[in-house]
């Protein structure tokens, strides 16, 4: 019998504008290896997509390096038919330029502007389907319990992991951080102070032992 394989994103994703500029965010991708190397360390096959960071990809992991948010959905789809268990830890870009230039845009003594489009909804999208469970990730600047909770309806998860930025809580890299998490059944449990590392033993134990009532 096969061992169970898990998806794992992490990273952020970079939406050029031109040749040399990008829109992206602070993601490091720390959260998605860790959690990568936990459930290959309880002996589970792993497919790790990552969007560019500066963490060397972990041994005994099949590491698919992408840079957009396009990229990410591409490699998501191949992999998510096969996957029993699937954990969104990415910081995917919501928009992308509408029209990336092919040369560097060079000043032009005015304010220009720049038009965006939406990227694909890659959660909501696996959320369709229920041969995997699948858990999200929500970073919030207010209202964490409401917009945690939110996401996780809408976006049909069975697991939740949230948490909340603010002047005093630096969350990107190896810090310790407070985190909520919840589950499609109304359970919500609330942890401080915890590395990521042992967080993504907490949330591989919940991905694990869900059940579908």
């Amino acid at each position: 019998m096969k061992s169970p394989l898990v998806l794992v994103t992490a990273g952020p994703t970079r939406e050029k504008i031109d040749p040399i500029r990008f829109i992206s965010n602070y993601s490091t991708g720390m959260f998605g290896y860790k959690i990568a190397e936990e459930a290959r360390d309880r002996g589970c096959r792993v497919v790790l997509v990552t969007g560019p960071v500066s963490i060397e990809p972990p041994s005994g992991v099949k590491t698919i390096q992408v840079e957009s948010a396009i990229e990410m959905q591409k490699a998501v789809k191949t992999w998510s038919n096969k996957a029993d268990y699937i954990f969104m830890a990415a910081a995917v870009s919501d928009w992308r330029a509408a029209d990336p230039a092919r040369a560097k845009i060079k000043k032009i003594g005015r304010k220009m502007s720049l038009e965006l489009k939406e990227n694909p909804d890659i959660l909501k999208t696996l959320g369709k389907r229920k041969t995997y469970r699948l858990v999200g990730f929500a970073l919030e600047t207010e209202n964490l319990i409401g917009n945690a909770a939110k996401k996780l309806k809408n976006k049909g998860l069975d697991i939740i992991v949230a948490n909340r930025l603010t002047k005093n809580a630096n969350l990107f890299g190896d810090n310790k951080i407070d985190v909520l998490i919840m589950d499609r059944y109304g359970g919500r449990d609330i942890y401080k102070g915890l590395s990521k590392g042992r967080l993504s033993k907490i949330i591989l134990d919940k991905a694990f032992s869900f059940n579908i009532k």
